[in-house]
């Protein structure tokens, strides 16, 4: 097996317990390896960190999968993790849909495995982890049980670790749309051409959280993707509910929700595009009780900061100025680089700018799925708040 030096004072947070190796960290190399191979970690002083796979063509050349120096990563070792995440998320969340595997955060790193009902979702994030596919499709097969499985690496971040792009069923085919279920919520999920896994759980214990402040409320729910904090504001007992996104896709797969929940009649769905539609209603004088903002992420790199900040300031401000006196703004970020603090600033700007004062009912973050690892804060990403607006 290979050995990794990292260089002088490099490496650090790694020693701390870090999952990744930087290539800039590594200051050489012994023995031969290939790319995704199991290689040991060193720092300059020639102290065992732990042991990771290896790609050279990523920027995070080589992911830690274990710290104990005899632990073999082999079929077993999966079968351990995976039963851990498992029994992690049976122990602390309900399991009917829930991330079961959160790559970094279940030592398992660049593994993504969702559950809607009786399917998974999995998605092969890096090339050391892609070389284990059929032995984690055999164990979660195993841990699980499942009536199938769908690989959903159609993302851009396998091509920086030189791989394609990739879907499609890793069992038997079966129908793609599935109905499962959160918080009494019955929704469609397009595992094969939804956004991700083709549904965001991380929300889950959140969009339990609006139950009492849309209760009776005319409630507006900004970049609704498929309706799920329009149908929880429905099923809760909201007065109205108008959910908007950019994709009719998602708008069309909104109304088959709502109508699986016999809320057709509450909740209704139009495709806009929120930025625009939004400075146009304000003007118009249009209000609600309860405006939820729910936006994609407006950052993937610390370099892209400054122009969220001001995606996060212009949509809570026009949010803010439809805020029916006393009703409340439900408002999130997914970007891991706005960091809490810099959120609440943003939102706190923002109400300045709409002469609003702000009452924080809540602050969460993301569901207990989706675990954060204190060594890793890049697990730490999802930001909740739910605000009353004086």
């Amino acid at each position: 097996m290979a050995k990794v030096f990292l260089g002088y004072k490099k490496g650090l947070r790694v020693e701390d317990g870090h999952p990744w190796v930087y290539k800039n960290e590594i200051e050489n190399i012994e023995g031969d390896f290939e790319p995704g191979d199991i290689v040991e970690v060193y720092n300059y002083k020639g102290k065992f960190i732990g042991k990771g796979y290896i790609n050279p063509k990523s920027q995070i050349t080589i992911r830690i999968m274990t710290r104990e120096k005899d632990e073999e990563i082999n079929e077993d070792f999966f079968r351990r993790r995976i039963l851990d995440a498992w029994n992690y998320r049976k122990k602390v969340i309900e399991t009917t849909s829930c991330r079961v595997v959160f790559g970094e955060a279940d030592f398992i790193p660049a593994l993504i495995v969702d559950k809607f009902s009786d399917y998974l979702v999995v998605q092969f994030l890096s090339l050391g982890i892609e070389r284990w596919k059929d032995t984690i499709v055999k164990v979660l097969k195993e841990v699980l049980n499942p009536k199938g499985i769908y690989e959903r690496s159609d993302v851009p971040v396998r091509e920086l670790e030189g791989l394609e792009q990739r879907k499609g069923f890793l069992t038997e085919p079966f129908d793609t749309t599935i109905i499962s279920e959160e918080n009494g919520v019955k929704y469609y999920v397009d595992i094969e051409n939804g956004q991700k896994t083709g549904y965001f759980l991380d929300q889950k214990e959140n969009r339990y959280a609006i139950k009492d402040i849309v209760k009776d409320a005319d409630v507006l729910d900004c970049f609704c993707h498929t309706g799920s904090f329009s149908l929880h504001a429905g099923h809760f007992g909201a007065k109205s509910v108008l959910g908007i996104d950019v994709s009719e896709h998602a708008v069309e797969f909104a109304r088959r929700n709502a109508k699986l929940n016999g809320l057709e009649n509450i909740c209704k769905f139009e495709a806009h595009n929120a930025f625009d539609v939004l400075k146009t209603w304000a003007k118009e004088g249009r209000k609600y009780d309860v405006v939820i903002l729910d936006p994609p992420a407006f950052t993937k790199s610390r370099s892209a900061v400054e122009g969220a900040v001001r995606g996060y300031k212009e949509i809570n401000l026009r949010a803010l100025k439809m805020v029916k006196k006393g009703g409340y703004l439900v408002t999130c970020s997914c970007s891991h680089f706005m960091y809490p603090e810099l959120f609440m600033e943003v939102v706190m700007d923002a109400a300045r700018d709409a002469k609003r004062t702000l009452r924080l009912v809540e602050y969460r973050n993301q569901s207990k799925d989706h675990p954060v690892l204190f060594n890793s804060d890049e697990t730490l990403y999802l930001k909740f708040m739910i605000l009353q607006v004086i």
